[in-house]
């Protein structure tokens, strides 16, 4: 059974790491990446920091799109970083159909 274009969207993803630094990254396929994360099977990165926990995550157009925002969240600050994943919450909170599915337990480059 092949998946649907809502499953291989494109995203950017936020992970907080077991020692509470945050890891970057993009995919087409997100519940796969988030599952080989919490396995240890993910970025080098995250390998060392389970364990890891989805607290944002964007849909984008297409892989071009995804990869510029992914650096343009990577450029951004730690403090900005915590900004954006407090603000895709309370959007959340508020029933933001633009904002669901943030919360899961769970890119390729770290981002501090």
């Amino acid at each position: 059974m092949s998946e649907g274009p809502a499953e291989r969207r494109w995203t950017v993803y936020i992970l907080r790491c077991g020692d509470g630094t945050l890891y970057t990254g993009c995919t087409n396929d997100l519940h796969r990446r988030l599952e080989a994360h919490r396995r240890g099977r993910g970025a080098k990165y995250t390998r060392s920091r389970l364990p890891v926990e989805l607290v944002y995550q964007e849909a984008a157009a297409d892989k071009s799109a995804a990869l510029r925002r992914e650096m343009a969240v990577k450029a951004l600050t730690r403090t900005q970083k915590l900004a954006l994943i407090e603000k895709r919450r309370e959007e959340t909170a508020h029933g933001d159909p633009s904002a669901e599915g943030d919360r899961q337990p769970a890119g390729d480059q770290p981002h501090l």
